[in-house]
């Protein structure tokens, strides 16, 4: 059975954009890029929202040639993984591998994790607070970037309750935290 990952890079105050959807200061460096990559390598399968997914689909095909190693490196992980992309919107995806779901349905990632070799991941915080509010998802992990926002986008989202479990946590040069959750009562 898989495990349904919710990730992100956030301010201090729990944002991952500001109220302007900014999020510049959340753009890792390399050491943070590669240990990034390191979690995210082990995702068989991204359940995005469309706001995410039309940011993410850069890495498509993004050149990497000239880039840094840790750059080329995600590009390979994000396009050999599954995509689902929940969107009432969107009419046609722009990569690989991708399916695109008009509504988030629990029973269906139920089944999805059941079945999956390689843990999901969920990302975007709409689409996130549904799985956290479905119980679905079984860790949170967070980079808390040394920042202070103000407001926007939160990374977690209001009137839900669930009690954490730290299995690791990393702190980095740049200053970024590195914070591991598994959800009590999840495998």
């Amino acid at each position: 059975m898989a495990a349904l990952i919710y990730t992100g890079i956030t301010s201090l105050d729990g944002f991952i954009s500001d109220e302007t959807g900014n999020f510049d200061w959340s753009a890792p460096d390399e050491e943070v890029h590669a240990f990034v990559n390191r979690i995210e390598r082990p995702i068989g399968t991204y359940l995005v929202g469309r706001r995410l997914y039309e940011i993410m689909s850069v890495w498509e095909t993004m050149p990497t040639e000239g880039e840094p190693a840790v750059v080329a490196d995600y590009a390979d992980i994000w396009r050999s993984a599954d995509k689902i992309v929940f969107s009432t919107t969107l009419g046609v995806v722009s990569s690989t591998r991708t399916l695109v779901e008009r509504r988030f349905d629990p029973a269906a990632i139920g089944r999805l994790k059941a079945v999956s070799s390689k843990d999901i991941s969920v990302g975007g915080s709409n689409l996130a607070a549904q799985a956290l509010a479905a119980g679905l998802v079984d860790r949170v992990r967070q980079f808390l970037s040394p920042v202070i926002v103000g407001g926007g986008t939160r990374f977690l989202p209001e009137k839900v309750t669930l009690e954490l479990d730290l299995v690791d946590e990393f702190r980095f040069s740049n200053g970024v935290v590195y914070l591991d959750y598994r959800v009590r009562g999840a495998r």
